[in-house]
């Protein structure tokens, strides 16, 4: 196969449709992300400004939503140009942002979740001690971290990818990520390979065990209290768990389309698959935290009757 890394672009040949599907299609997408804009931005708006919020778990809940903002950002904007455009063509250095972003949208967001749960861990098995534990200073920390360490793993991963020579120049997907740049390599990708699975225990395998193991204490805390406490419990967790499984429900159907021979299922079924963590969870979440939450949905009220 000839070497064509002297390309300077990418085609995204997994654009469809013509006449007013595409404006059809361009105009559902641009209404997404309009919502997930308004919703994530409203939501830090609404934290940011109530100082009875100041505190961890909203501060994460806030950092999720910019982050969110972050990803979609990533996104969208070439989604809508290349819906319109009718050679869906990226160029290199576009492409490798557009991956960097990502990539650091979907490892920052599962970490973000996972600190989450260790918040919940901590007010729920030790309340009165969770103002100590949890300090504002410490969710900073947290964050700060979450943020560096991720761009910082993806960074070298990227770094990797970069040097491959590559054989073709042809994205079978609507967006460029990382295992199709990989795969397009025509020499040896081991040390790829390796570095990747490295990786993907970092951002993932410690991350469900910290997951894990808060929810196993909690689990026993729940078991052994009464049902009033069991409630209050349940309902404090119940959305971070929703968008835990709601990311990662989107990461494992981006993973089986990615790595799978799906060729025999319609290409608008596997762009709706690898859409899915990029639309769903910067869309849903806000509004689910918004609606479970007592105090957000109370300081909602009074900043509208307030305006």
């Amino acid at each position: 196969m000839e070497n064509s890394s002297h390309n300077t672009s990418f085609i995204l040949s997994a654009y469809g449709g013509t006449g007013w599907i595409r404006y059809f299609c361009f105009t559902i997408t641009l209404i997404l992300y309009v919502g997930i804009i308004v919703a994530n931005s409203f939501l830090i708006a609404v934290i940011s400004v109530e100082r009875t919020l100041h505190e961890p778990m909203y501060l994460f809940l806030c950092a999720l939503s910019a982050n969110e903002l972050y990803g979609s950002t990533a996104l969208f904007p070439s989604l809508l140009v290349n819906i319109l455009s009718d050679v869906q063509e990226i160029s290199k250095v576009n492409c490798f942002i557009q991956i960097f972003c990502l990539h650091t949208y979907g490892s920052i967001e599962f970490s973000n979740l996972a600190v989450m749960s260790y918040d919940r861990y901590v007010s729920i098995c030790y309340p009165l001690d969770y103002n100590r534990i949890m300090t504002l200073d410490k969710a900073c920390v947290f964050l700060i971290f979450i943020w560096f360490f991720s761009m910082v793993r993806f960074a070298i991963t990227l770094t990797l990818s970069v040097r491959l020579p590559l054989c073709g120049n042809i994205i079978e997907k609507v967006y460029c990520d990382n295992y199709s740049i990989v795969k397009l390599a025509c020499t040896d990708t081991t040390v790829n390979n390796i570095y990747g699975l490295f990786t993907l225990f970092l951002s993932v395998g410690l991350h469900l065990l910290l997951i894990f193991y808060s929810y196993t204490e909690i689990l026993r805390i729940c078991l052994n209290s009464p049902r009033q406490s069991q409630i209050k419990a349940f309902n404090t967790c119940i959305t971070h768990i929703v968008s835990l499984v709601n990311f990662s429900v989107g990461c494992l159907l981006e993973v089986i389309q990615s790595r799978l021979n799906m060729s025999h299922i319609p290409s608008e079924v596997r762009v709706a698959l690898s859409l899915y963590f990029l639309i769903f969870p910067p869309l849903l979440n806000p509004i689910i935290y918004g609606l479970r939450i007592t105090t957000i949905r109370t300081t909602f009220k009074k900043l509208r009757f307030k305006l």
